[in-house]
């Protein structure tokens, strides 16, 4: 496992360093993909420094910001559930990104197996909008108006 997590720790590195070097900003799928992979690590703080000041959080009925790194940490930590990226759609800044649910290092999953659907919006590297959506193809869920696909985390 510690190779695992010097990996995870490299790759979400990279991502905030070419950030915050004024390098290459990090594509949205990158950016996607880095938070996905410290919150299967259990690495929540890591997760939350993919987070932009302010960054939007909608999940069903339940909206909120998060003003600051400790709220965007609080939000990770909550998160059940990690999720293995099966599918990946991209448009400019927004990813809609499909995960098949599983446990999380500190906690069991409430759904495991079950696929989830959530909508990112990255602006200059940091996620500014973490969204879940209707997973396409679910039982009882259609996709969001507009002929667009929706996500479930």
């Amino acid at each position: 496992m510690g190779s695992r997590l010097l990996v995870l720790t490299a790759a979400v590195g990279l991502v905030l360093a070419g950030a915050a070097c004024g390098e290459e900003t990090p594509s949205p799928e990158e950016v996607v993909r880095a938070w996905s992979m410290a919150l299967n690590g259990g690495e929540n703080d890591a997760a939350a420094e993919l987070f932009a000041e302010n960054a939007t959080i909608v999940q069903g009925d339940f909206y909120a910001r998060l003003p600051t790194h400790e709220a965007a940490l609080a939000f990770n930590e909550s998160l059940p559930c990690s999720g293995e990226i099966v599918e990946l759609r991209v448009e400019g800044d927004q990813v809609i990104a499909t995960f098949v649910l599983g446990d999380r290092p500190a906690s069991p999953c409430d759904g495991p197996g079950q696929r989830a659907t959530a909508l990112f919006v990255v602006e200059d590297g940091m996620i500014v909008l973490w969204q879940q959506v209707p997973t396409p193809g679910a039982p009882g869920e259609e996709p969001p108006a507009g002929g667009g696909e929706g996500p479930s985390v």
